[in-house]
C-alpha cells in the first residue's frame, strides 16, 4: 500500500515536471516566432522606406533635367542661369507653360534638396524675393563632399573634369547633378547614387 502511494506521488511529480518544460518550450517558441515577425515588419519597413526614397529622388531628378533643358532668359531678359555652385543651382525656365518665366532655384537645407519658385510679378514686372515659394524636393541627401553641381562647357567630351569655381555661367552648357542617398537607419549599405547630365538647348553654340 505504501509502495503504490509512493509510486503515484513520483508519477505525479514527473507529470508536473513535463508540463513545465512544455510550457517552456512554448514559451521559448513563442518568443522565438515574436522575434521573427518583429525582424520582419522591421525589414519590411525599411525596404519601403529605400524604395520610397528612391522613387522620390528619380521623380525630383526628371523634373529638374526637364527644367533645366528648357532653361531661357528670364521675362525681363536676364540671362538663363542665374547662379552656379556645388549645391545651388538657380536658372529661369518657364516650367508652367504660362505668359511668364519662373526663376527656379535647387539647394540643400540639411538633408533635404529643395526646389524655390519664383514668378515675376508686379508694374514693372519684377522677380520679388519675398514672394518665392519653397517645398521639398528630395530627402535624406547624404552627399557630404560630393558635388550635387558640377558644370561642363561645350567641350565636355564625357569625361573632361567640370568647370573650376568661380564659374563663368556664359560657358555653361551641360549641368551634372549627382545626388546620394541615404539607406534608412539599420542598413549596413552605402548611399544609393544617381547620376544624370543636362545639356541646355537654348544655350548650344556648336549648331
Amino acid at each position: 500500500m505504501h509502495s503504490f502511494k509512493h509510486r503515484s506521488a513520483v508519477e505525479s511529480g514527473f507529470s508536473l515536471v513535463e508540463v513545465i518544460l512544455s510550457l517552456g518550450i512554448l514559451a521559448l517558441i513563442g518568443l522565438a516566432v515574436f522575434s521573427f515577425q518583429k525582424n520582419v515588419l522591421s525589414l519590411n519597413r525599411l525596404i519601403s522606406g529605400n524604395l520610397t526614397s528612391q522613387a522620390e529622388a528619380r521623380r525630383a531628378l526628371k523634373d529638374m533635367s526637364a527644367e533645366i533643358r528648357s532653361a531661357s532668359p528670364s521675362s525681363l531678359g536676364a540671362y538663363a542661369l542665374a547662379q552656379t555652385s556645388t549645391s545651388t543651382l538657380t536658372f529661369y525656365s518657364n516650367i508652367d507653360a504660362d505668359a511668364s518665366v519662373e526663376r527656379v532655384r535647387y539647394f540643400i537645407q540639411g538633408t533635404t534638396l529643395k526646389k524655390g519658385i519664383l514668378k515675376p510679378s508686379g508694374t514693372p514686372l519684377a522677380y520679388n524675393p519675398a514672394n518665392e515659394t519653397v517645398r521639398e524636393s528630395i530627402h535624406n541627401i547624404g552627399n557630404g563632399t560630393t558635388t550635387l553641381f558640377s558644370y561642363h562647357d561645350t567641350n565636355y567630351d564625357g569625361t573632361s573634369p567640370p568647370l573650376a569655381e568661380p564659374i563663368n555661367i556664359s560657358v555653361v552648357r551641360l549641368v551634372k547633378i549627382t545626388v546620394l542617398i541615404e539607406r534608412s537607419t539599420g542598413t549596413p549599405q552605402s548611399p544609393l547614387t544617381l547620376t544624370t547630365q543636362v545639356s541646355m538647348r537654348n544655350l548650344k553654340d556648336n549648331l
